[in-house]
């Protein structure tokens, strides 16, 4: 997987590409954290529309981020969410933790 953080419409953006499941723990970890630093931002924006699986250590990964925003203020949003990335989330209830456009 690979992860990317950088600013839109002044909030922090974290794009993710490819496979997110345990495997990806390490990128994810690293783009949260450069995510949860940034500065003057309203919110976070999570963009899965070019991952094409997450498993339930992806769902994890998703509440830790979750957790950090929580204690900073901030709301996450997911976007992008699609095909099976959008039924796991689905079957998760995801929709009731966070804001999916």
């Amino acid at each position: 997987m690979d992860a990317s953080v950088t600013t839109n419409d002044g909030k922090g953006l974290l794009k993710l590409s490819g496979r997110f499941d345990f495997n990806a723990h390490r990128e994810f970890r690293e783009g949260l954290d450069k995510l949860v630093g940034l500065q003057g931002v309203s919110g976070f924006t999570v963009d899965l529309a070019d991952v094409s699986y997450l498993d339930s250590s992806a769902l994890g990964m998703l509440l830790l981020l979750r957790d950090k925003a929580k204690q900073a203020n901030k709301v996450v949003t997911l976007t992008g969410v699609k095909g099976s990335v959008q039924q796991v989330l689905e079957i998760a209830n995801f929709a009731k933790m966070f804001t999916i456009a």
